[in-house]
């Protein structure tokens, strides 16, 4: 009898999925290189500081979301980069991580924190999502960008802060309009998460922790982990119809009213 040859099947496009990060070197942004880096995603980790030497991912991109607003030159050199790093592969999920958060109350903010914090919180993300729409688009890609619950419920001096993740919200349920089927695009707005720069916030005042702690109805605050499994759950948990989604993560504090003691 003749031998039977068994070839093996071609199979088109990439065999492994890309994200891109953004913010990767704090506290959600290792969470969520871990956990798409876990769940077999190609990650390409960005950061304006050097790659810290624990945060392990395929490839990590140092650039400034400032001066990728503010300088065409310097953004059309970052999306190269960006390129030579994804060649043809695409890109299945961009997560708008990266975030500044200037406190100020509206006497005292001036021009350079509302330039700064609208540039990196808002346009930043829009500006990453365009550049990069072909290579999202080729895969049906989706983008996650990291909101707050200030877009919705906010406290003094967050007025820049919480103008600028308003507005995210706002530009995501836009953004899902507008691009309808080719890429999905939703946000998480999470309450307060355990992170070194929480903390950092209280050093020195274990008490407002501890109220912080009280303010939810689950008697504690979130975990980056949890943010960036949801995340992953969003972007390939077969959620396909969730598309200019804002959804809450705050242990049931958005649902509260509280009332002088």
């Amino acid at each position: 009898m003749p031998t039977r040859r068994h070839t093996a099947m071609k199979t088109t496009g990439p065999t492994t999925k890309t994200t891109l990060i953004t913010g990767a070197a704090g506290g959600i942004g290792r969470a969520l290189v871990e956990v798409f880096q876990a769940a077999g995603f190609r990650v390409i980790a960005s950061d304006r500081c050097l790659r810290p030497a624990d945060l392990a991912c395929h490839h990590y991109l140092q650039a400034d979301l400032l001066d990728l607003v503010e300088n065409e030159g310097y953004a059309t050199e970052t999306i190269a980069q960006l390129r030579l790093v994804l060649k043809e592969d695409g890109l299945n999920a961009l997560i708008n991580n990266a975030a500044v958060q200037l406190l100020g109350g509206t006497e005292s903010l001036g021009r350079e924190e509302w330039r700064t914090t609208l540039n990196v919180n808002l346009l930043a993300p829009f500006l990453l999502t365009q550049a990069l729409l072909p290579e999202l688009e080729s895969v049906r890609g989706s983008v996650i960008n990291i909101g707050s619950i200030h877009a919705r419920l906010t406290k003094k001096n967050f007025v820049a802060y919480a103008t600028s993740k308003a507005a995210l919200a706002g530009m995501t349920r836009a953004l899902a309009v507008d691009l309808g089927p080719r890429v999905r695009v939703n946000a998480i707005e999470a309450a307060a998460v355990e992170t070194e720069m929480l903390k950092a916030g209280f050093l020195g005042r274990p008490n407002s922790y501890h109220q912080l702690v009280g303010c939810h109805p689950q008697q504690r605050i979130g975990r980056p982990d949890e943010i960036a499994h949801l995340a992953l759950a969003m972007v390939d948990g077969g959620m396909h119809f969730l598309h200019g989604a804002c959804v809450a993560v705050d242990g049931g504090i958005g649902n509260c009213l509280r009332d002088p003691e």
